[in-house]
This record gives structure tokens, C-alpha cells and sequence, in this order.
């Protein structure tokens, strides 16, 4: 294969360098001169014991949180720069988290129809998304149901569906198979792990559940607010 035949890397989404996070007037060291990379289209998990990091990297990742020292890149453009970080996690990045976070008063497909409100949609435009997605996640059954008709499996998927109304580039997942039985967490992991495929989209998954781990295409360890492994790839 001549050398203009190989396939052009895929864009770098995230990467940061020497990334410091620290609580309580610096008594406590969340993040430690952290390093990585996280390319286009990547599935990459998150581990490592409790207090090593994983979520508060994540929360940066999302802009819910920011960085006490070093450098932490969006696209190429430092994030504490981004001009509107509400935009960027309403536009660019899907949140799943362990406890699902439905409204209860609202039925499952007025949940995923939340984060389309304030984007020009019209309302027929949003319940016509909405049901795409419940059906793409299996749920095409349960759209006027309210959240506490669903099993703790249908809440994560409906919680899925949600985070995909705006086609995000970037899912964010913190623990999403936590609250569910051995058997829902694999029926959600692969259900997560097909829509990655299938959207290309780049996720971010925290787990302390090696099987779980199993599913990314790259693994993260951190250990004591550092990346012991995994930290460069593409």
C-alpha cells in the first residue's frame, strides 16, 4: 500500500495536557497532571477504584466543571474559552447518568423532548424525533407512559434517547448500567455500544465494572487522580 493510500487519522475531540484538579483550597487532588487523547468516533471507558478521578474528569469533560491547572481542548479550542458552555452542552455533548433522571410528571416522550426545547422546533417536529429515538432504543410501545411505568432497563434506554435528541458528537456516561440487574446492564451496554457504531459518535463511558469496560474500544485507567494506562490513542 502506497503511503497515500493510508486512512487520514480521525479529528482529535478532546485532549489535555498536564490537567489539574484540585478541592478544598487545594487539600484535596482530584486530578493530577492528567494526559490524553480522545479521537472522532472513539468508545472509550473509564476506570479505576472510587476517588481516582473518573467522574470529576468527566464532569469536565462536560463542561460542568473546570480545571484548577493545565490545559483542556475541545476541537482544538480550550474549553474555559468556549463562548457559551451552556450551547456546548445543549449542541455538542449527550449526558446519561446512573440514576436516569426522568421527570415523572412528564411521559417518556416528553422527557427525551427536553433538551429540543429552546432549538426552534416545531412542536410536531419534537414528537416526531422523540419517537424515532424511542424506537431506535425499543420503547416505540411506551411513549405516553410515565417513568414510573417503565422497569429500571426501559428508564436507562428512555435516559439514551434523550441524551441523542440533539445528535450530539460526544455522549458523556457516568456509571449508566449502576442501577440496573446484570441482565439490563448487558442489554443496555449493547444497546449503547450499537448506537456509537451506528451514529459514530464519540463516548466517554465511567465504569468500575471490568465487563462493562469490555465493551470500549479503549480503556482509561486511572488510579490516585492519574491516568496509569490508555492515555494516548486515536
Amino acid at each position: 500500500m502506497s503511503p497515500g493510500n493510508f486512512p487520514k487519522p480521525a479529528p482529535v475531540v478532546f485532549e489535555a495536557s498536564a490537567l489539574k484538579k484540585e478541592f478544598d483550597d487545594g487539600r484535596v487532588a482530584a486530578l493530577q497532571g492528567v494526559d490524553f487523547t480522545i479521537s472522532e468516533g472513539e468508545f472509550v471507558a473509564l476506570v479505576g477504584p472510587s476517588g481516582s478521578g473518573k467522574t470529576t474528569l468527566l464532569n469536565m469533560l462536560g463542561l460542568l466543571d473546570s480545571p484548577s491547572a493545565g490545559s483542556l481542548r475541545y476541537r482544538g479550542s480550550e474549553m474555559e474559552a468556549l463562548p457559551d458552555p451552556s450551547r456546548y452542552r445543549a449542541r455538542e455533548v449527550g449526558f446519561i447518568f446512573q440514576a436516569f433522571h426522568l421527570l415523572p410528571t412528564f411521559t417518556v416522550a416528553e422527557n427525551v423532548q427536553i433538551p429540543m426545547f429552546g432549538q426552534g422546533m416545531a412542536p410536531k417536529v419534537r414528537a416526531a424525533r422523540a419517537a424515532e429515538l424511542l424506537d431506535s432504543v425499543g420503547l416505540s410501545h411506551r411513549l405516553g407512559h410515565l417513568p414510573v411505568k417503565l422497569s429500571g432497563g426501559e428508564r436507562q434506554r428512555a435516559a439514551i434517547a434523550r441524551s441523542l435528541a440533539n445528535r450530539p458528537g460526544v455522549l458523556l456516561a457516568d456509571e449508566p448500567t449502576g442501577n440496573l440487574d446484570s441482565q439490563n446492564a448487558v442489554q443496555v451496554m449493547q444497546l449503547l455500544a450499537n448506537l456509537q457504531r451506528e451514529h459514530h459518535t464519540t463516548l466517554i463511558l465511567v465504569t468500575h465494572d471490568a465487563e462493562i469496560a469490555g465493551h470500549a474500544s479503549r480503556i482509561l485507567r486511572m488510579k490516585d487522580g492519574r491516568i496509569v494506562s490508555g492515555g494516548t490513542g486515536g
